[in-house]
């Protein structure tokens, strides 16, 4: 694989000596920039996942507004459901909307395990249009839901406050929830490998519900999922695990072959660094939500994040997605006060 002009973020997953840590934005191809807005005006949201053209499009928007240090495909976690003949659809005002929901070790039966070249193809070929566009510029990261998070959506049948129902199968039965997570597990490791072989540099995994779980029931229906996971991929492509709320399991999961793990706003650099055990790169943590600052508070809140990590394996980054009514100037205050720091 040819490496970018910019390697920041592959010299920062391998943890080399950096002069700065490089940044991204999670969900930075979206919903704030007004690029993003005018197509989502002419298409509704799956047409716009599932046509190579209009996600590569929206993937190398931000790159040419920010200039990031890598890009992420367009993409969502809920088309791995979709490949695996679970009908999910994009409400207004709902956001995703599975009609028929996976309640029962029957329904479990009937989830299938796809080709994932022949039902998430689509994805690939947004892929090698990404990387044209980029012209090796900066690296593509493509990414998945955690099996626990695609899980709960699967069985919830859309968001929730509690994952109640996802919950009430792991608990009640959980041979069918295990054989559903299993099932997840087996496509994404397929679906994530052929990111891969199109020519992403890494891999991210969202585990963005693995906080609703207590530590013990993490284990058992989340982590252990994605461990298998990593072990699949890590010699292909740096991984990268985050899990949002979970900053209880760091400790677990700095020992599990991921090349970095991402870290909420809930835990300091300093106590991340600690769980972690000082010896793997770390990505995060600024709150979203901060980001509605004035920009020079924003500047010295990055700052101070990058002190508190420490400028070398790391990668800025914020806590979770950035949400849809940041102000361009703040989003782009955020990037530049990692691009000029200097420690």
């Amino acid at each position: 694989m040819n490496t970018p002009k910019n390697d920041l973020f592959l010299r920062a997953l391998r943890g080399e000596t950096v002069s700065r840590p490089p940044v991204w934005m999670m969900r930075q191809a979206g919903r704030y920039l007004p690029e993003f807005i005018a197509l989502r005006e002419q298409y509704d949201f799956f047409t716009r996942c599932q046509t190579p053209e209009l996600a590569s499009e929206i993937t190398v928007q931000p790159i040419r507004r920010y200039g990031m240090d890598a890009a992420i495909l367009f993409s969502d976690i809920l088309v791995v459901p979709q490949a695996m003949d679970i009908e999910v659809e994009m409400k207004p005002g709902v956001g995703p909307w599975l009609p028929n929901p996976v309640r029962t070790a029957a329904d479990v039966a009937r989830v299938g395990v796809p080709d994932v070249e022949d039902r998430l193809g689509y994805v690939m070929e947004a892929i090698r249009m990404t990387l044209d566009k980029l012209d090796g510029a900066v690296p593509l990261i493509g990414f998945a839901g955690a099996p626990w998070t695609i899980f709960c959506y699967t069985v919830q049948g859309q968001g929730s406050k509690n994952f109640d129902q996802a919950k009430a199968l792991c608990f009640t039965d959980p041979e069918a929830a295990h054989a559903l997570l299993q099932k997840i597990t087996d496509t994404t490791i397929a679906y994530l490998k052929a990111k891969v072989a199109a020519g992403v540099h890494a891999v991210q995994l969202f585990d963005s519900w693995g906080g609703m779980l207590s530590p013990g029931d993490y284990r058992e229906f989340s982590w252990q999922y994605l461990q298998q996971i990593v072990d699949a991929l890590k010699d292909l492509a740096p991984v990268i695990a985050f899990a949002k709320g979970c900053w209880f399991a760091l400790e677990e999961m700095a020992g599990s072959g991921a090349a970095a793990l991402g870290v909420d706003w809930t835990v300091s650099p300093q106590e991340a660094r600690r769980l972690s055990g000082g010896k793997i790169t770390l990505q995060g943590n600024f709150d979203p939500s901060r980001l509605l600052s004035p920009p020079q508070t924003i500047r010295a809140m990055v700052h101070e994040m990058i002190r508190g990590f420490g400028k070398d394996r790391y990668i800025a980054n914020l806590g979770h997605g950035i949400l849809p009514n940041i102000p361009l100037e703040h989003a782009g205050a955020f990037i530049k006060a990692v691009q000029e720091y200097e420690g």
